[in-house]
């Protein structure tokens, strides 16, 4: 039976490796996720009230961006003058040393782990400035551009399916300790790094020469003129930023669920399990209509979603509502990223992701910060509830603000170049 054309994107033998390093990765990072959070609010609980530990866990979030703003724009420029796999590769040796300092912070007393913990978040703060980008540069160049969907579909299943495994495994594995869990992270993205060392990838033809404040300039006017991508950024910025949840999962699974750190695993896999389950049939069915108007209408579900978990009392409910919100956030993304992608010409790429991912990072890490603060004011229940409110809101404005984002019908009706051969691909 002949391959659909979906499946046939797994062809490619670079794009096969840079798939691999990145569910690899995402396995790691969700298991450490777990293990920071719940690390970081033990020893914060040791001496301090639940708001107090709150505001703790949203500090961490703020750590880890404000590397992130200040180099991600360097990162973008960077990606499109080097080979985005080089860049990947001393990223990833980064983070591997990042790791080994928490697997030291298990036996550190607490007033020296949580120092070195905050310590290892600005460390991934930087490593992040700078991965996105390179990554985003590499593998659209890996696969012929009618399959481009195909691999973006591709990617966020393998994301999803990491992020469901991570975080039930760190959970379980956690009980024998942080060091369990860093110890596993470890051997994870020492494969990955293998994974993209030895991906044979097309040979990297920089930009025309220019000074760096000049590509850096190109690419912010290019993201403020193309409206489709400006309000595929910034929507995604305003959503997470006040309806995500992640920073405050611990305090519900200690304090308000009840459920421990097995408990806390489950609550962190269920939007990556509502989002997996989506990204398999967006792999294999990918949207070709409407795609603005889905993105807009699962916005409004995420909202809905946040609600009903922030009201819960109950831990199946709670699952349930956080898998719903994966499976909204999963079709919004899907669709904001092929927007982004197939709208951005293959030079820019890079410069375009890093814009991106600074609105990305402002999001999700600030994000973290903004739930922490208003957890210490509204308490985690309160935070939540507000969060989820502005979902469903900023889901109204962008109708209004952004009227060529919700009238985008196919993906295949964007403007863009196609990206550079795949290695070994055939003429597409």
């Amino acid at each position: 039976m002949a391959l659909t054309p979906s499946v046939q994107v797994l062809r490619h033998r670079p794009y096969a490796h840079f798939l691999t390093m990145r569910v690899l990765l995402a396995g790691a990072r969700q298991m450490e996720a777990v293990a920071i959070g719940w690390q970081v609010y033990d020893l914060a609980r040791l001496d301090r009230t639940v708001e107090e530990s709150a505001l703790l866990l949203g500090l961490i979030g703020l750590t880890q961006f404000v590397p992130v703003l200040l180099f991600s724009l360097i990162g973008g420029q960077v990606a499109d003058r080097l080979d985005p796999k080089k860049i990947l590769i001393a990223t990833n040796t980064a983070r591997f040393l990042a790791t080994v300092i928490l697997l030291a912070t298990a036996f550190l007393a607490p007033r020296h782990a949580l120092p070195s913990i905050f310590a290892v978040a600005v460390i991934l703060g930087t490593v992040n400035a700078f991965v996105p980008a390179a990554a985003n540069t590499l593998y659209p160049r890996l696969v012929p551009r009618a399959e481009l969907p195909a691999a973006i579909a591709w990617n966020s299943l393998g994301f999803q399916s990491a992020a469901i495994a991570g975080p039930a495994l760190g959970g379980v594995l956690y009980i024998g300790g942080p060091e369990t869990v860093y110890g596993v992270s470890l051997v994870l993205i020492g494969l990955a790094l293998l994974a993209i060392a030895t991906a044979k990838t097309p040979k990297h033809i920089p930009p025309r020469r220019q000074r760096g404040l000049a590509m850096m300039k190109e690419g912010l006017l290019y993201v403020r003129g193309n409206k489709i991508v400006l309000g595929a950024i910034s929507l995604d910025l305003v959503v997470v930023f006040f309806a995500g949840a992640t920073a405050l999962l611990p305090i519900f699974a200690r304090d308000v669920l009840h459920v421990g750190t097995e408990g806390l695993g489950a609550l962190r896999a269920a939007p990556a399990f509502g989002a997996g389950l989506v990204a398999l049939g967006l792999a294999f069915a990918p949207l070709t209509q409407a795609v603005g108007r889905w993105m807009m209408a699962a916005i409004f579900v995420y909202g809905l979603s946040m609600l009903a978990f922030g009201l819960s009392t109950s831990f199946v409910l709670s699952l349930a509502a956080l898998g719903v919100s994966g499976a909204a956030d999963m079709v919004s993304m899907y669709v904001r990223q092929s927007l982004i992608q197939l709208a951005t010409p293959d030079g820019m790429r890079g410069r375009v992701s890093s814009v991106s991912f600074i609105f990305v990072s402002a999001s999700n890490e600030l994000g973290e910060f903004e739930s922490g603060v208003a957890a210490r004011l509204l308490g985690p229940v309160g935070a939540v509830v507000l969060g989820g409110t502005a979902a469903i809101v900023t889901a109204l404005a962008w109708f209004k603000l952004f009227p060529a984002l919700t009238r985008a019908d196919r993906f295949d009706e964007l403007p863009g170049e196609a990206p550079a051969p795949a290695a070994g691909a055939p003429a597409s």
